[in-house]
């Protein structure tokens, strides 16, 4: 008489493990994507609300251009690219960069809405006091305005932690490549999906609950 299978069948502590080294991994590639991703999206959104030259009205083209299209063709053709030359590059930096900047052209669209909803009147009474243009910037419009959308930050950093599940097509061992090649071995789709799904529940769910937060601390 033939047993039944059981549900957990070929998946053991040890593909756990190698799910929670993905997770790991997935992990740094958000984290350096999202902060370098920030820092410029900040400087660029700068550039966009402060300037009307040619230069930014170019570097707007050229964010618009990576917020259109599609990650996942970004991230091969940025690392095909380096083959074609003869150049080697590792999956893991290919995907952090094409993640940062993909984050930058998301963030300097937040941050210029942001520098923008600070009204002259507040920017005026700042030069009143004495404040130079760069600290009228610092201790006037970022704090303001960079507060005023910080949830909006925090939607684009949760996106892009989910958005590094892309990174697998370029054969990095992050979270949904181990998954897969965990799926193809135990032939346990649903377990293994399940078990990544907790891992990136289990990443995203402290940024927004942190988040909520800070922002009760901002409003009290």
């Amino acid at each position: 008489m033939n047993e039944p299978i059981s549900f957990f069948s070929g998946f053991g502590p040890k593909d756990l493990w190698f799910l929670a080294q993905a997770a790991w991994q997935t992990l740094i590639i958000s984290v350096l994507s999202i902060s370098a991703g920030t820092v410029l999206g900040i400087f660029f959104g700068w550039i966009l609300s402060e300037s009307k030259i040619a230069g930014a009205i170019t570097l707007g083209f050229v964010l618009d251009a990576f917020r259109s299209v599609p990650l996942i063709i970004q991230l091969v053709l940025f690392y095909n690219l380096f083959n074609v030359v003869g150049l080697a590059m590792n999956p893991f930096w290919a995907g952090v960069i094409i993640l940062g900047v993909y984050t930058s052209a998301l963030v300097a669209n937040v941050a210029r809405g942001g520098i923008e909803a600070v009204g002259a009147p507040m920017r005026r009474a700042g030069r009143s006091l004495g404040l130079s243009y760069l600290q009228t910037m610092q201790h006037v419009v970022w704090p303001i305005g960079l507060r005023a959308v910080f949830p909006s930050w925090v939607g684009v950093a949760l996106g892009v932690l989910k958005d590094s599940a892309l990174v697998s097509v370029l054969g990095h061992p992050e979270l949904l490549k181990v998954a897969r090649d965990l799926i193809t071995r135990t032939q346990q789709p649903l377990l293994v999906l399940a078990v990544a799904g907790a891992f990136y529940f289990a990443l995203s769910y402290p940024i927004s609950r942190y988040a909520a937060h800070l922002e009760r601390k901002w409003q009290s």
